[in-house]
């Protein structure tokens, strides 16, 4: 397995981080190269971001500027080291608030090359066509599925899915116009896999529910799906295990965690004593998870549920310390793996925390 694997990282692995955040601290807060909205902000902090942050823990002396991403001209986050040309700007879902804004030009794309090699050792196929049943343009996850598809030797197939309206109509107390909005859906899915093979099929949990519950549809993506890719809002092991064994019996079945901010933390294959049905894994060390107790800020033990931490560390961003709306529980590393994976992920249920309306995605 490459360098690059997942999650905090056990002492073999601190070698790799250490090298790696002292060159994205270089890359991002030298003049030459730094983005002007971190090198306007080095007068702020009570640290010097060269001399003083040496290990994963001194990243939480630095502030959470993600909810800065609401509104900072875009251009204030390309570095300077970087050609402004080749990025392209990504929203959030706005789950909770106004979308956060982040840029890409490359970081993204060797996290999904990683991908595909984690979902060939899951068993997807290497060719044939995707159905992409999710967000496009904002959202980054449009352009992640159609790399993986093209990567894989087939071309992606995709539909107008509009999260934050179907979020706005269960927020408002419309359920019934949300209902409405899934069914067509449905009915977008049917006119392609009526014509078309599809192989492999994005999806989220809601949708993938209503496909299984509409006969024909399903009958006609059971027959040609040899892998189901889903990911967006949760999936109890009661309902994967059906789809698993029941609905979509010939394909492999794999999740993946992420979010705008934090890119993609794929399932990793099962193993034999697995607790859990999905253990995902960040892409180490360009993103780093902590699994943390809410109340003490300390990191859980092995086994325990706790909020996650992110820290995202590559030459198109640095966004330390940003205390995700996320819970997970903490797991050991895989066998051959260096850090921790990540399972039975759900929202922060804390008084103070935000309300979140998970919709379709």
């Amino acid at each position: 397995m490459s360098e690059l694997t997942h999650g905090t990282p056990r002492p073999e692995g601190e070698a790799a981080l250490t090298q790696h955040l002292s060159e994205m601290l270089r890359w991002h807060f030298e003049p030459a190269t730094g983005s002007p909205f971190w090198l306007s902000r080095v007068g702020d902090l009570d640290f010097d971001p060269l001399t003083d942050i040496k290990e994963l823990a001194d990243l939480r002396r630095f502030p959470d500027v993600s909810d800065e991403l609401r509104t900072v001209p875009v251009e204030e986050l390309f570095p300077k080291g970087a050609a402004s040309s080749a990025f392209d700007v990504f929203e959030s879902g706005g789950t909770v608030g106004a979308p956060k804004r982040i840029v890409d030009s490359t970081a993204r794309t060797r996290n999904v090359d990683w991908v595909s090699e984690v979902l060939a050792q899951h068993g997807f196929p290497s060719s044939g066509h995707w159905l992409h049943v999710g967000p496009t343009g904002p959202h980054v996850v449009g352009r992640t599925v159609r790399h993986l598809a093209q990567s894989r030797g087939g071309v992606c197939f995709t539909l107008d899915f509009d999260p934050r309206w179907v979020k706005r109509l269960i927020g408002s107390g419309r359920t019934e116009l949300a209902a409405e909005y899934r069914e067509y859906l449905l009915d977008q899915m049917e006119l392609i896999a009526r014509t078309q093979e599809v192989r492999v099929l994005f999806i989220t949990p809601p949708v993938l529910e209503a496909v299984c519950a509409r006969g024909a549809l399903h009958e006609r993506l059971a027959s040609t799906v040899e892998g189901i890719l889903w990911a967006g809002t949760s999936m109890s092991p009661e309902s994967l295990r059906q789809v698993e064994e029941f609905f979509f019996p010939r394909a492999k079945v794999a999740a993946i965690y992420g979010n705008t901010i934090m890119g993609i933390a794929p399932q990793r294959p099962r193993e034999e004593g697995d607790e859990h049905p999905c253990v995902f894994r960040p892409y180490f060390p360009q993103s780093v998870v902590e699994v943390l107790d809410p109340e003490t800020g300390e990191e859980v033990e092995y086994g325990q549920r706790g909020q996650v931490l992110m820290h995202q560390m590559s030459h198109d961003m640095f966004l330390p310390n940003v205390l995700e709306r996320d819970t997970a529980i903490r797991v050991r590393p895989a066998a051959g793996d260096t850090v921790d994976g990540l399972a039975d992920i759900a929202p922060l249920r804390a008084k103070d925390a935000p309300a979140v309306v998970e919709g379709v995605y």
